[in-house]
């Protein structure tokens, strides 16, 4: 019986350290974030349909800026802007590219739908998002 208990319980806690290593990302520095987008405005009209996002880049909004992303029924992803696998420097802000943000450093390309690339250890920088009507707040 002790046995099977401690099968069970070791891959738990190798699930669980896997998960915090990709949490805690060592390029990227954890800042407060809170800020709300109006759909309303016209800087913002482009949300207002699916696989559309924009790049807000207001004074203390995430590192470098943060893309919000329509995926659809009324719902957004919100990801930084610096790349995830490069120390900040002069090329880690990222660039919009369709449904994909693009690091100018290594060429890298993250969907905004999910917030991974293929081969990369660490996805975007991600932030909560919540919706009421016309107003989104972005925060964490």
């Amino acid at each position: 019986m002790k046995k099977i208990l401690i099968l069970c319980i070791i891959p738990f806690f190798m699930a669980c350290e896997q998960n915090s290593i990709i949490n805690n990302n060592p390029y990227l520095p954890n800042y407060a974030v809170n800020f709300t987008v109006n759909l309303n405005l016209p800087t913002y009209s482009n949300l207002q349909f699916t696989a559309n996002g924009v790049l807000i880049t207001n004074a203390g909004v995430g590192i470098r800026g943060i893309f919000l992303f329509n995926t659809g029924n009324n719902t957004f992803t919100a990801f930084d802007a610096a790349c995830p696998n490069q120390t900040l420097g002069s090329c880690s802000t990222m660039t919009l590219n369709g449904i994909n943000a693009v690091c100018s450093c290594d060429g890298a390309e993250y969907s905004l739908f999910t917030g991974i690339s293929n081969g990369k250890t660490y996805p975007l920088k991600a932030y909560r998002t919540e919706v009421n009507g016309n107003i989104i707040r972005i925060y964490n």
